[in-house]
């Protein structure tokens, strides 16, 4: 195998580590009260127990016009530097409701130019296909 050129520090200290990115087959709507934030189908599924599953939507189809970027950022070992959008039609409760990994260390490579929403934040329906 190829040396990564930006691999992550979480997977080298524990290799056993199992996150999975796969495509939903299917569709995803992302709402804030009536107003559709995202709608895709061509959303990924992020697997890393003991987490819940959070889908990923490509970039193109997210309307960030009904977004703000905020300055909130974290930091995960295995995926890299999270940036945060706050869905402005859902007020206080919208505040860093999507976050992305813009730049994710190579393994996480599939989650480059998509976001993901927090399901405690917004509505997002999934609709198998």
């Amino acid at each position: 195998m190829d040396k990564l050129a930006n691999p992550a520090p979480g997977f080298q200290r524990n290799p056993d580590k199992a996150i999975t990115v796969e495509p939903y087959r299917g569709s995803v709507i992302v709402r804030a009260g009536d107003t559709v934030v995202a709608r895709s189908t061509r959303a990924k599924v992020l697997s890393e127990p003991p987490y819940a599953d959070a889908f990923y939507i490509p970039f193109d189809d997210i309307d960030f016009s009904k977004l703000a970027a905020t300055e909130h950022s974290t930091h995960c070992p295995y995926k890299g530097d999270a940036s945060y959008w706050s869905v402005r039609e859902a007020g206080e409760v919208g505040e860093n409701a999507m976050w992305a990994y813009e730049t994710p260390f190579d393994e996480m490579a599939e989650i480059r130019n998509h976001g993901a929403f927090y399901t405690s934040k917004v509505t997002v329906e999934a609709e198998p296909g």
